[in-house]
């Protein structure tokens, strides 16, 4: 079979396969952030930071939600990581942010984050420092969902239907998932231009 073709049967496989209810239960808790004043916080690493970015533009322009990530200012992020370390740069963060109880994370990652195995210990240690701050926690990961689904308040796992593909599935599906929530008509309100 030609990669094509069995590439895109696996992305409908994905489709017809992810939980339908987890993505509306991301855009209930969308929908009660914004009514509450909150914030919304993008975090993600690789390709996932790059969708951040790009979230973070949708939830502003067309959900009025105010959102930002650490990975739009690479001057912080790097003065983080050199003086402080990779693994707390995104709970430092926070801190500074003064992230609090009407605000939440949203998490973009392959695998969610895994101290143990030294895979994505900054959305880790994010996670445990927006728990202790009384932060919703939200996410469309790969896998089994990783610390993120474990400590989750509105998670969306994208099944993984083939071993070899799960990093290609899970960012395209974070891309999915996002502008489908950006689109919803409970979180929308401005109409895209196209």
């Amino acid at each position: 079979m030609m990669h094509a073709k069995r590439y895109f049967e696996e992305v409908s496989t994905v489709a017809k396969s992810i939980d339908i209810a987890a993505i509306e239960k991301l855009a209930s808790e969308l929908v009660a952030l914004r009514n509450r004043g909150g914030r919304l916080f993008l975090l993600g690493v690789g390709g996932s930071a790059a969708n951040c970015s790009h979230a973070v533009n949708d939830f502003r322009k067309l959900c009025g939600i105010e959102a930002y990530t650490p990975v739009d200012n690479v001057s912080e992020l790097t003065a983080r990581t050199n003086d402080e370390g990779w693994d707390t740069v995104f709970a430092a963060w926070l801190r500074t942010s003064k992230a609090n109880e009407k605000d939440a994370v949203f998490v973009f990652s392959v695998g969610g984050g895994n101290v143990e195995k030294n895979v994505s210990a900054n959305i880790v240690h994010a996670l445990k420092e927006a728990k202790i701050r009384g932060l919703t926690v939200m996410g469309v990961v790969g896998r089994d969902g990783g610390y993120t689904k474990q400590v989750g308040d509105a998670v969306v796992v994208v099944p993984t239907v083939d071993q070899a593909r799960i990093t290609p599935h899970t960012e395209a599906f974070q891309a999915v998932v996002w502008h489908c929530l950006v689109s919803h008509p409970d979180l929308q309100q401005l109409a895209t231009k196209w």
